[in-house]
């Protein structure tokens, strides 16, 4: 359940962030913003951390360490959260 939940939070941390990007708002982490301002396309840049995200998660999911992957779904779930936020607040 940990590893669907982290999925999820990182299809809905994509999706609100391309939202947010897309009203003007900029990117919190300072590594993706990078990321985005000097790749050339946000889309492939986005996808490519979420599918390494995953990727380290399913690692630690079939290495027994569902401590790590609960402390990081806690973690995307506020990013998520604060993706929310940053839209609510330019509607």
């Amino acid at each position: 359940m940990l590893i669907l939940t982290f999925i999820g939070l990182q299809i809905l941390d994509a999706l609100t962030t391309v939202v947010f990007l897309n009203m003007g708002v900029k990117e919190g982490n300072p590594l993706m913003r990078l990321a985005l301002e000097q790749g050339g396309h946000a889309g492939l840049a986005l996808a490519s951390a979420k599918l390494f995200a995953i990727a380290l998660a399913v690692f630690a999911w079939r290495s027994g360490r569902r401590k790590l992957l609960l402390k990081m779904d806690v973690l995307f779930g506020l990013a998520v959260a604060w993706n929310l936020v940053a839209i609510g607040t330019r509607l």
